[in-house]
C-alpha cells in the first residue's frame, strides 16, 4: 500500500516530463499509472470479501512513537477502487480537455498529488497520518481549484474552499488527538473495538463536535456548504473528480470509519440525522434553481452528501448498506456527468442549460454516456441509480425513530433529484438546436467521451447485475462501517414493496418538476431559497472575512505605527498591568531589607542614579549616551563587588560595545531640542517609575526566596563528564544551551555589518539634493546635451 500512494506521488513528480515529451498522448500515459494502481486493489478484493483486512507498517519517527501504517478493509478498499478507478478516467479526460493550456504540465502535478493524498486518506492507520493526508487533500484542492489563478473568480473560490476545509480540518486535529488520549492508541484499526469505552467518557461530547467539525466543513454540509457549489470556478476535471470520488467524500469516508467509535448514541444520531436531512432538502431544491451544467450537478452533490451523512446517522444495517451502495452510485453517476458538462462546454461554448438543445447528432456518443448517467443519477430503472433509491427507502422504512420523517424528507429531496438529473442528462440533446452556440457543435476527442460512457455502462450493468459487486464490495465495505457482517444481495425487483411504492411516487413529482421546471425555476419561492440558503452563508463567510481583514489591518495600524517612542510604552505598559497584576493578586508585598550598606555601595548607588538623571534631562544625544554608560559601569562594578566577575567583565564588554556603536551612530543625528508637553512627560515618567519600581520588587523577592540550587548542582557535576569543561559558565554557554549563544552570536554579527553599512553609505549632499529637484524634462535635456 506504500508503494501504492508513494507512485501516485512519483507520477506527480515526473508529469511534467512526459508532457513535454508526448504532449497529446500525455494523458493516456500518465492514465496508465492509476490504472496499475486500481488493477493492484481489484485484486486484494477476494481476500477482503472472506473478512480479512490487510495491515501495513513502517517505522517513520520512531522518536515520536508515530509509524507509517496502512489500514485496507472493505471500506478503505470500496474508496481506494473509486480514488484509482474514477481516477485514471479523469487523467485521461484532463489530457483532451486541457490538451491546449500551457501549463498541463503543472495541472498534472496538481491532479496527481491530488489523488495520492487521498489515497493516503483513506488508507492511513495511524491518525497522524490520516491528518497529514487530509490537510494535503485541502492543500491540493485549493491548488486545482484556484488553478486559473489569473482570474479572481477562482482566487476567490480556492481561497474559499482553504479556509473552510483547512479550518475544519484543525478542529479535527484537536478531535483525533483527544481519541487517542482516550483509546490510549493512535491507531484506527486498534480503535474499532473501543466504541463502548469512547462513549462513556466524560471526552465524548468534545470528541464528537470536534470531528463533526472536520468532516461537516470536509463534506460541504449546511452552513458549510457554500464553498463546494463555488469550487466549480476550477477545471471540469477537478469538479468531476472533486465531487464523484475525492476529497468532497473525505468527510463521510472519516464519518464512517469513526462510526463504530462514535456512533450509535443519541448525539450522533439525531446530529448526523438533523444536519444531514436538512443538507439533502435543501441543496436538492436549490439545484433546480440554476441553469448552468456545473452549478446544478455541484448542488446535487451537496444533496448525496447530506443524504450519506443522514444515513450514518441512522446506522442500523438497511441505512449503512444504502449508504455504501449510493456512494458507489453517486461516483459513477457524478463523474460521468460532469464530464459531460465539461465536453459540452468546450465544444458549443456555453453550459447554460437554456442555451442548449438538439445536440444529439452532433456529439452522439457524449449524449450515450450522458443519458445513461441522467437517467442512474434520477433513479430510473434498470440503471443502478434506482436500487440506490431503493435502498435509502427501505432504511427509511426500517429505521427505529423518525422513518415516516425520513422517508418523506428522501421523497422530497430525490422528486428535486430526478427532476436534476432529466435536465442535466437528458435536455442538452433533445429538442431543437437553438442556436446560441459560439462554437460549432460537434462531437468530443475520444478521450473526453470515453469517461462518462463508461461510467453509465457501468451503471446499466450494476442495476442489471448487482451481484457483480454486491457481496464482493459493498458488503465487505459494510462490515468494515458495522464491524459486523450481514448479508448483502441486491437486486433491481423488490416486489410491490412501499420503497417501490415510494419510488413511483417520486418519479410522478419529479417528471412533472421537470416538465415545469423553467416556471419553477422563475418563482418567487426559488428566488428566496437561493438567496436565503444558496448565497446566504457564503455571504455572511465574505463578509466575515472582510471584517476580520479590517480588524486586522485597525490592529496592525494601532499597534505598527512605525513610532518607536509607542513600541516601548505598549511593552512597558503591558509588562506593568500583567506582571504588577499577577503579584497584587499573588498578594506579594514589598521585601523587608535587614542588610548593611557600605558607604562605597551608596556611592555607586548615588552614581547611578545621577547620570540616570542626566540622561533624562540633557538635551544633547552625545551626553545622554556617556550618562548611560557610566550608570552601566556603575552596576557592572556592583556585580564585581558582590562577587560576579564573569558577569561584570560581560557588562564592562558590552557597555563598551554599545557606547562606540551608539557613538557612531547619534553622531549624525540633531541635538534635541524640542520639549515633550508636560503631560507626555509626566505619562512616561509615570511608566518609567512604574517599571523600576516592579523589576525592584521582583528582584528583592527573588534574591530573598531560598535558591534552588538543584540546576546550579546539575551543571557542576555534569560540565566536565559531559563537555569536558572546568569554567562552568563557559561550558553552559558553549555546550548547555550553545545554539542559543550561537543564536545570539550571530544577531550581534549581523547588527555589526548593518552598522558597518550605514557607515559606509555616501551622504548625500547640497549638490546631489539639487539635482533631485531638477524637474524631469529639463534633466532629459540635459543628459541629451
Amino acid at each position: 500500500m506504500l508503494f501504492a500512494v508513494l507512485s501516485i506521488f512519483l507520477g506527480a513528480a515526473l508529469s511534467p516530463l512526459v508532457v513535454r515529451v508526448s504532449r497529446q498522448a500525455a494523458g493516456w500515459i500518465l492514465g496508465l499509472l492509476p490504472l496499475g494502481v486500481f488493477v493492484f486493489f481489484a485484486r486484494q478484493v477476494p481476500t477482503v470479501a472472506h473478512g480479512e483486512t490487510v495491515r501495513q507498517s513502517f517505522e517513520w519517527l520512531p522518536s515520536l512513537n508515530i509509524p507509517l501504517s496502512f489500514y485496507l478493509d472493505g471500506l478503505s478498499l470500496l474508496f481506494a477502487l473509486l480514488v484509482t478507478g474514477i481516477g485514471t478516467l479523469i487523467v485521461v479526460y484532463a489530457g483532451g480537455y486541457l490538451a491546449h493550456h500551457e501549463q498541463l504540465g503543472r495541472f498534472y502535478v496538481q491532479l496527481l498529488s491530488f489523488m495520492g493524498a487521498m489515497l493516503g486518506l483513506v488508507l492511513a492507520d495511524n491518525i497522524y497520518v490520516f491528518f497529514i493526508f487530509f490537510e494535503l487533500t485541502s492543500l491540493t484542492s485549493y491548488l486545482l481549484i484556484g488553478f486559473y489563478h489569473t482570474e479572481e473568480e477562482s482566487r476567490v473560490a480556492a481561497r474559499k474552499a482553504l479556509v473552510v476545509t483547512g479550518g475544519g480540518g484543525l478542529a479535527l486535529l484537536g478531535g483525533l488527538l483527544l481519541l487517542g488520549q482516550v483509546t490510549g492508541t493512535m491507531e484506527f484499526s486498534e480503535m474499532l473495538s473501543m466504541g463502548a469505552a469512547v462513549q462513556s467518557h466524560p471526552y465524548y461530547l468534545a470528541i464528537f463536535v470536534l470531528v463533526c467539525a472536520g468532516a461537516f466543513t470536509k463534506s460541504a454540509q449546511f452552513p458549510f456548504h457554500f464553498w463546494l457549489p463555488a469550487a466549480m470556478a476550477g477545471p471540469t476535471p477537478v469538479s468531476a473528480y472533486l465531487h464523484s470520488a475525492t476529497m468532497v467524500k473525505a468527510g463521510v469516508f472519516l464519518l464512517a470509519r469513526l462510526s463504530p467509535v462514535l456512533g450509535g448514541t443519541a448525539v450522533w444520531e439525531g446530529t448526523l440525522g438533523i444536519v444531514g436531512g436538512f443538507t439533502m432538502l435543501m441543496s436538492a431544491w436549490l439545484a433546480l434553481r440554476y441553469t448552468d451544467l456545473k452549478q446544478i450537478l455541484a448542488y446535487t452533490t451537496v444533496m448525496v452528501l447530506g443524504l450519506l451523512t443522514m444515513l450514518l446517522g441512522v446506522g442500523g444495517e438497511e441505512a449503512i448498506t444504502a449508504m455504501v451502495t449510493f456512494t458507489v452510485v453517486h461516483a459513477l453517476y457524478k463523474g460521468g456527468l460532469f464530464m459531460m458538462a465539461g465536453s459540452i462546454d468546450h465544444e458549443t461554448g456555453t453550459r447554460n442549460v437554456r442555451e442548449l438543445g438538439g445536440l444529439r447528432n452532433a456529439m452522439p456518443w457524449t449524449m450515450a454516456g450522458a443519458v445513461a448517467t441522467g437517467l442512474s443519477m434520477a433513479g430510473i430503472p434498470p440503471l443502478f441509480g434506482f436500487i440506490g433509491k431503493e435502498m435509502t427507502y427501505e432504511a427509511a422504512l426500517h429505521a427505529d425513530s423518525f422513518g415516516i420523517l425520513l422517508l418523506g424528507v428522501s421523497v422530497l429531496a430525490n422528486v428535486a433529484l430526478v427532476a436534476s438529473g432529466l435536465v442535466v442528462g437528458l435536455k442538452p440533446f433533445i429538442g431543437e438546436q437553438k442556436g446560441a452556440f459560439t462554437r460549432e457543435p460537434h462531437e468530443a476527442p475520444v478521450s473526453m467521451w470515453l469517461g462518462p460512457l463508461v461510467l453509465g455502462a457501468l451503471g446499466l450493468t450494476f442495476g442489471v447485475y448487482p451481484a457483480l459487486i454486491d457481496h464482493s464490495l459493498l458488503q465487505s465495505a459494510q462490515t468494515g462501517i458495522l464491524q459486523e457482517s450481514h448479508e448483502l444481495h441486491l437486486a433491481l425487483w423488490h416486489g410491490f414493496s412501499p420503497a417501490l411504492m415510494a419510488s413511483l411516487v417520486t418519479f410522478a413529482l419529479g417528471f412533472t418538476v421537470y416538465a415545469t421546471w423553467e416556471s419553477i425555476q422563475e418563482s418567487g419561492v426559488m428566488a428566496g431559497l437561493g438567496t436565503a440558503f444558496g448565497h446566504g452563508p457564503g455571504r455572511v463567510f465574505e463578509r466575515g472575512l472582510y471584517g476580520l481583514a479590517r480588524f486586522s489591518e485597525g490592529i496592525t495600524v494601532l499597534f505598527q505605527n512605525g513610532r518607536f517612542r509607542w513600541y516601548l510604552f505598549a511593552i512597558f505598559t503591558s509588562v506593568i498591568v500583567l506582571v504588577g497584576g499577577g503579584l497584587v493578586e499573588a498578594q506579594v508585598g514589598w521585601p523587608e531589607f535587614d542588610g548593611d550598606v557600605a558607604y562605597y555601595e551608596a556611592a555607586l548607588a548615588g552614581l547611578i542614579m545621577l547620570s540616570t538623571f542626566v540622561a533624562v534631562r540633557t538635551t544633547g544625544r552625545f551626553i545622554a549616551i556617556l550618562a548611560l554608560s557610566v550608570g552601566g559601569y556603575g552596576v557592572a562594578l556592583l556585580y564585581l563587588l558582590f562577587g560576579a566577575p564573569d558577569l561584570a567583565m560581560t557588562q564592562f564588554a558590552i557597555e563598551t560595545l554599545t557606547l562606540i556603536l551608539l557613538v557612531i551612530v547619534i553622531i549624525h543625528l540633531p541635538g534635541i531640542e524640542e520639549e515633550e508637553p508636560l503631560g507626555v512627560r509626566l505619562r512616561d515618567g509615570a511608566i518609567a517609575l512604574g517599571c523600576g519600581a516592579l523589576y525592584t520588587v521582583m528582584m528583592s523577592v527573588i534574591v530573598s526566596s531560598p535558591l534552588d540550587r538543584r540546576v546550579s548542582e546539575y551543571l557542576a557535576q555534569n560540565s566536565y563528564t559531559e563537555a569536558l569543561g572546568h569554567n562552568v559558565v563557559n561550558v553552559i554557554l558553549v555546550d548547555f544551551r550553545g545554539i542559543d549563544t550561537m543564536g545570539e552570536i550571530t544577531v550581534l554579527t549581523i547588527a555589526a555589518i548593518g552598522v558597518y553599512v550605514l557607515m559606509r553609505m555616501p551622504r548625500r549632499d547640497a549638490h546631489a539634493e539639487a539635482d533631485d529637484e531638477v524637474p524631469a524634462e529639463e534633466g532629459a535635456a540635459s543628459t541629451a546635451e
